[in-house]
């Protein structure tokens, strides 16, 4: 049990961590995305600085790495732990992959928001709260064009929608990760929680400046 914890924590947070935003803009445009806009390798940035396209490769890149860190956390668990519960070993592999993509140890621990992983992460583990949740992100995004407060109430509102959805089993630790992952996500905006107080946010379709480098 505490080998196959300690494998999928691993193998989750190495996966999570490949910085694809960083990586994409770095081999297509020759540029360093933290020197550009927010300096956020996640896809908010690499959409602003880095093109319609690289923006939306680096989302469906880093949902992906979330799912697989979930599905293969899964796998693991019922190969070395059969006796755990299935949900608590996706759990581990969630909150890892999330941790990993906001604290890359390949970029110093600096990465992105955490809100595409955990999109991804939850589409296997919860898949019916993770499409409600992206359902709130996308309307509150069409009516505000504040990508910060869209993600902010997304995230909010997933454990809401897991805890509805999720009626046969509800493992005490899936819920905690549930709530941790959507609070993470949540403190990481908290500059933008700022800006949104004092009407200083940029909306969606804004220009962003490139960074001087210091």
């Amino acid at each position: 049990m505490v080998f196959a914890s300690l494998l999928i924590s691993i193998a989750a947070y190495l996966l999570g961590s490949v910085p694809t935003g960083y990586l994409l803009v770095r081999i297509f445009r020759h540029q360093d995305i933290r020197q550009a806009g927010s300096g956020n390798i996640g896809a908010t940035n690499v959409l602003r600085s880095g093109g319609k396209v690289l923006g939306a490769v680096t989302f469906l890149l880093d949902v992906l790495k979330g799912s697989a860190s979930v599905y293969l956390g899964g796998l693991l668990g019922s190969l070395l732990a059969p006796g755990a519960a299935t949900l608590n070993m996706r759990a581990l592999a969630a909150l890892c992959a999330v941790l990993g993509h906001i604290f890359p140890v390949w970029l110093r621990f600096k990465g992105g928001k955490g809100v595409s992983t955990g999109f991804g992460v939850f589409l296997v583990a919860a898949p019916w709260a993770a499409l409600a949740a992206i359902s709130v992100f996308v309307i509150i995004l069409v009516l505000t064009r504040y990508v910060s407060l869209a993600s902010i109430l997304g995230a909010a509102s997933f454990p809401l929608f897991a805890w509805r959805f999720t009626l046969a089993e509800r493992p005490p630790f899936f819920v905690a990760v549930e709530i941790a992952v959507a609070l993470i996500i949540i403190l990481k905006h908290h500059q933008n929680i700022r800006r949104l107080l004092d009407g200083t946010e940029s909306r969606m379709g804004s220009k962003s400046k490139v960074r001087k480098s210091a």
